[in-house]
């Protein structure tokens, strides 16, 4: 019989406060609502990363990325939940796949990976760094 999978807090808690900073560092305005941040990467790459709410605490924002000629259900997306209090950012749900478990059963229904969670938060480290390597930025309104 195989052992359960315990994540290993420590190592989580490393890349969600990494995510944070690199967040922060991409979203010097994360406490106003109605702004989206587009990368344009090339002629048929681009990264947006949106604010969807913003409170004294946290702020939720979704990270999504659109390549031309790629169906939509191809193209990533995931909403992140940034804790100002704890400096930390968590994947709260990536490819509508919502409200990840610390850690799943293998094999399971969905086929999750035994520790999915920590892989999500892992692909949002590599996004961040991505963007932040980036230059071109333009800012624009979620109302437009």
């Amino acid at each position: 019989m195989r052992k359960k999978y315990v994540p290993h807090l420590p190592s989580i808690l490393a890349i969600c406060e990494s995510n944070y900073a690199s967040a922060l560092r991409l979203l010097p305005d994360c406490d106003s609502e109605d702004l989206s941040y587009e990368f344009q990467i090339s002629d048929t790459l681009r990264y947006r990363i949106k604010i969807l709410e913003s409170t004294r605490y946290t702020s939720t924002i979704e990270m999504a990325q659109f390549a031309r000629n790629t169906p939509a259900f191809l193209q990533p997306i995931m909403e992140v939940r940034l804790y100002h209090d704890a400096k930390v950012a968590e994947v709260l749900s990536c490819q509508r796949i919502s409200k990840l478990e610390p850690s799943y059963e293998y094999p399971n229904l969905k086929m999750h990976q035994r520790n999915e969670k920590q892989m999500v938060n892992i692909f949002l480290a590599e996004w961040l760094q991505f963007c932040l390597q980036q230059k071109k930025i333009q800012i624009t309104t979620n109302q437009e």
